[in-house]
């Protein structure tokens, strides 16, 4: 059969809604979820967890998560998480959750790292909170140097001029950028990533990635093309509610990944944290 060439442009466009809707179309029966690996994950204790760890542990199994970045306060939560799940530790600068507001103008924050920094197995130090000049503070400078002299990342929930002075504290510091900047446009996200090579973005919370229908946009779509291995994806279980929608959190990742060609899915969904964070 010949086509000409509006035909033509109509097949294409028929065969591109076709793969759209396969790809926001649940996982066939019996097809095996792509794995995911969780990059902020908390398990806070406080007053005590509001789901019980063998419950939480479920949840991973059950939505394929085979790793984790636990980040948890106090750090007790992160000591528990374990039975055959591979966790990476990062050491939170949190005792009590008003240290969100001032741990990085408290001398007794930087003892509380270097103490637990001695347990031996943390990978990086975060989830911190920093907005703009805050991140000028010597303390948050001297914890930028910790953190570079011991090779270990730093988990940012933080505005890009924060990042920017982090990475003026030292240029060797390694970034992961909790939520990628939430709103901030695309474009903004590119030139920050072409700006620090050693800066990746989780993408617990971020806005527009996906548009009317649970479309990929063609702005992210661009961006995770051109970085492949600068993403990771994360639930940010900060309170109970997260933990209950943790499956349609898992849910919604899939669906946009698998809008993705597969090898750039993959990293995104776990082989960026297998590379970043393999066993030293």
């Amino acid at each position: 059969m010949m086509w000409g060439t509006t035909g033509t442009g109509r097949w294409r466009g028929a065969l591109g809604a076709m793969v759209l809707l396969a790809a926001l179309l649940p996982a066939r029966a019996g097809e095996q979820p792509i794995e995911i690996f969780d990059a902020h994950l908390h398990y806070n204790w406080e007053p005590k967890p509001y789901y019980p760890l063998d419950e939480v542990l479920a949840l991973f199994r059950k939505n394929r998560v085979t790793g984790i970045l636990a980040t948890s306060r106090p750090n007790t939560g992160t000591h528990a998480l374990a039975d055959g799940l591979w966790v990476v530790p990062f050491l939170r600068p949190y005792r009590v959750r008003p240290d969100i507001q001032t741990w990085f103008n408290d001398p007794t924050i930087f003892e509380l790292i270097e103490q637990e920094y001695r347990r031996g197995y943390y990978r990086g130090i975060g989830e911190f909170h920093l907005s703009g000049q805050a991140a000028a503070s010597p303390w948050v400078k001297k914890v930028v140097g910790f953190a570079v002299e011991h090779d270990l990342y730093l988990h940012a929930h933080a505005d890009d001029r924060a990042i920017d002075i982090l990475m003026q504290h030292n240029p060797r510091a390694k970034i992961i950028w909790a939520h990628t900047g939430f709103g901030l446009g695309p474009a903004h996200v590119a030139q920050m990533l072409a700006t620090y090579p050693q800066l990746w973005g989780e993408l617990s919370y971020r806005s527009g990635i996906t548009g009317e229908g649970g479309r990929l946009t063609a702005e992210w779509r661009d961006l995770f093309t051109r970085y492949p291995d600068r993403f990771l994806l994360g639930s940010d279980t900060w309170i109970g509610e997260r933990w209950a929608s943790y499956g349609d959190i898992m849910a919604d990742y899939r669906s946009w990944l698998r809008q993705l060609p597969p090898e750039i899915a993959a990293k995104i969904a776990h082989g960026n944290a297998r590379r970043l964070f393999a066993t030293k």
